[in-house]
Parts: C-alpha cells; sequence; structure tokens
C-alpha cells in the first residue's frame, strides 16, 4: 500500500471515528432530558354516585422483582388524595363501591415499538412480552489486496468507534405495563352474569378446559396503562419515580 493510499485511508478511517462519536453526542443531547409518557389502550368511565359512595379499594399485584410495590402503592395513594372528584382509598371491599385491581406485568428496558405493541395488544392479564431488534451493516469492497486490507481495518475501527461511542451513550428507555380491572358495584337491583372460559395445562399429555357462569353485582372493565421514561444512560433509579407517578395519575383518571 502506497503512502498516497494510506493516507486517504486514515482519513477515511478518522471521519468515521468522528461520525460515531457525532452520533454519540447527538444523543447525548438530544436525549438529555427524561421524558416521561402514559398512554392507555381503552378508556374507562365509571358511573358517577353520590360523594359518599365514592370509595375505591386498591389492590396491586405484580410477578416483576425489580417493581418496588410499596412504593408504587404510595403514589396510587397520593394520586387519589388529590382526587378532585372525591374518590378515596378504603382498605375495606366490602365497603368499597369500586375495586380497582392492577397487575404489573413488565418493568424493564425496551424499545419503543415493544411499548407500542403492549399498548395495542391490551388487556391480556398475566401474559408476558418480549422483543427483539437488530442491525445489518453491510459494506462493499474494491478489488485488490489492499483495498480487502483496508475494508477489514476499516470496518475493525468503525466497530471500534461505534462500540465505544455505544458504551458511552446510550438510548435508554424503560418500560411500564399494567393491566388493569375496575369493578364497579352496580345499582340496586341489578345483576350481573359473566361467562368465562379456563384453559389449564394438566401435563405434558394434555389441558382442562373450564366453563364459569355466576351472578354478580359488579359491572367489570378492563384496560392496559403502558409508561415509558426515555433518557440517554438512564437507570431504573432515576426513572422509577416518574414511571410510577405518570400511572398512578392515570389509574386516578379513571374516577
Amino acid at each position: 500500500m502506497n503512502a498516497t493510499r494510506t493516507m486517504k485511508l486514515v482519513a477515511v478511517l478518522t471521519a468515521v471515528v468522528t461520525l460515531a462519536g457525532c452520533a454519540a453526542t447527538q444523543v447525548a443531547l438530544s436525549k438529555k432530558d427524561l421524558v416521561v409518557q402514559s398512554k392507555t389502550s381503552t378508556a374507562i368511565f365509571v358511573e358517577p354516585v353520590p360523594r359518599e359512595k365514592r370509595l375505591v379499594y386498591v389492590d396491586v399485584r405484580s410477578g416483576v422483582q425489580e417493581f418496588d410495590r410499596r412504593a408504587f402503592g404510595k403514589f396510587v395513594r397520593d394520586e387519589f388524595a388529590r382526587n378532585e372528584n372525591g374518590y378515596r382509598i378504603v382498605d375495606d371491599p366490602d365497603a368499597a363501591q369500586y375495586m380497582l385491581s392492577i397487575y404489573v406485568l413488565n418493568l424493564e428496558i425496551a424499545d419503543p415499538t415493544a411499548a407500542q405493541a403492549a399498548l395495542n395488544t391490551g388487556y391480556q392479564g398475566e401474559t408476558a412480552l418480549a422483543g427483539a431488534a437488530g442491525v445489518l451493516v453491510g459494506g462493499r469492497n474494491g478489488s485488490g489486496r489492499s483495498a480487502a486490507v483496508g475494508g477489514l481495518a476499516g470496518t475493525a475501527l468503525m466497530a471500534g468507534g461505534s462500540l465505544i461511542a455505544n458504551s458511552l451513550v446510550k438510548d435508554v428507555t424503560y418500560m411500564l405495563v399494567c393491566d388493569v380491572s375496575v369493578k364497579e358495584r352496580a345499582a340496586k337491583g341489578v345483576l350481573v352474569r359473566r361467562d368465562s372460559q379456563i384453559d389449564t395445562r394438566v401435563s405434558d399429555a394434555g389441558s382442562s378446559q373450564q366453563r364459569v357462569s355466576e351472578v354478580t353485582d359488579r359491572k367489570e372493565y378492563r384496560t392496559r396503562v403502558v409508561t415509558t421514561a426515555n433518557k440517554a444512560n438512564l437507570k431504573l433509579e432515576e426513572a422509577q419515580d416518574q414511571l410510577f407517578n405518570k400511572t398512578a395519575y392515570a389509574l386516578s383518571g379513571f374516577f
């Protein structure tokens, strides 16, 4: 490889590394502020009742180890305490006009497409979500051994530059997925019939199926709330309070 070609290669590789650094800088600048958004798959509208009946029993459950149920419950209680419509949380489910059940399915790092997919799916109960993303980078090689060597060196340096930049600056999104059920006591004299089917896997040999019909005095509404927090190099400790606050605000908004 002659000196002129070597100088050109060095210039190209320097530009590649610079661009990688610029991309990282752009991410750092554009994502420097925490952005938190909460969306609901379906709106819930409960029937208005006199102020003395505006009592809500809240039940929060989760199978996610990273989820701090106690901290989340405090945000929900604080949000209801500020509820201008006068709805209050009580400890007795029999005394409550409404039962708000929240099941947390996910609290994890995810890309925006996974968050949108979770929202589009809607209420599913204990469904787990998973997502994956990939990037394919291709190149075009010239002829001759020098070009091949230069291409390999350029690819290696580009990968190295991108790796260093990406290790320093990452665009991170945390996603909190909650399936929500609101059961409302029906008006006096009104009975609600609920039919459900339960499929249970007994063993590798087969499964069982149950059909249940019941009469209750509560109407049920179901929805899903998906809250995301996005920032460069975001940590869960930084995102958690805002995720919980936005989700609690969305839940209290049903009342």
